[in-house]
C-alpha cells in the first residue's frame, strides 16, 4: 500500500545534477533548498515527446517561480550525460536546449521510489509533481500518466495558495478571498 507523503517532511535526496545550460555537473540535496520553496518534478526519460513540452514551458516561467521564492529541479532515471546530451540538442532535434534549472539525475531510482512515482517493472518514473516549503514538509503532490503533460499554471495556482497562508476554496488564485473557519 502506497504510503502519505503529504502534510510530511519529503523524503531526502542527493543526486547528480547537470546544471541548466549543460556546461557543469554538480550535486543537489534536498537540504540545498532549505528556507525556499521548491518545485520538484519528475519525468520518464530524456528524449521523449511529452517531456520537452512540460521541462520548457517550465524553464520559461523560471522567472515567476524566482519571484515567489521557490526554485524548480527536475529529474529522470537518466544519466547526468544523457541530461547534457538533450540541453545541447537544439529545440528544432526534440533537445531542449538552455534550461534555467538542473535536471537531476536517478540513476539508480531510489529518489523515484521514495516519492512513489517510480514503475518497477518499467524502470522509469511516472509524471510526478511536488511542492515542498521552505522546511522541507511536502505541501503537494500530484502524479499522473505519462501520455499526459502537466499544467505550469495549476502549478503556480497551488504553489501561491500554499504560500497564501489561508483556506483556499476550488479555484482559488491570487487576491481571491480565504475560506473563515467557523
Amino acid at each position: 500500500m502506497a504510503e502519505r507523503l503529504v502534510g510530511k517532511q519529503a523524503p531526502d535526496f542527493t543526486l547528480e545534477t547537470v546544471s541548466g545550460d549543460g556546461a557543469e555537473f554538480g550535486k543537489a540535496s534536498l537540504s540545498d533548498y532549505k528556507g525556499k520553496w521548491l518545485v520538484l518534478f519528475f519525468y520518464p526519460l530524456d528524449f521523449t515527446f511529452v517531456c520537452p513540452t512540460e521541462i520548457t514551458a517550465l524553464s520559461h516561467a523560471y522567472e515567476d517561480f524566482q519571484k515567489l521564492d521557490t526554485e524548480v529541479l527536475g529529474v529522470s532515471i537518466d544519466s547526468i550525460h544523457s541530461h547534457r546530451a538533450w540541453i545541447n540538442t537544439p529545440v528544432d532535434s526534440n533537445g531542449l536546449g538552455k534550461l534555467n534549472f538542473p535536471l537531476g539525475a536517478d540513476i539508480t531510482k531510489k529518489v523515484a521510489r521514495d516519492y512513489g512515482v517510480l514503475i518497477e517493472e518499467e524502470g522509469i518514473a511516472l509524471r510526478g509533481l511536488f511542492i515542498i516549503n521552505p522546511e522541507g514538509e511536502l505541501k503537494y503532490q500530484v502524479v499522473n500518466h505519462n501520455d499526459v503533460g502537466r499544467s505550469v499554471e495549476e502549478t503556480f495556482r497551488v504553489l501561491e495558495a500554499l504560500q497564501s497562508g489561508g483556506l483556499c476554496p476550488m479555484n482559488w488564485k491570487k487576491g481571491d478571498k480565504h475560506l473563515v473557519a467557523k
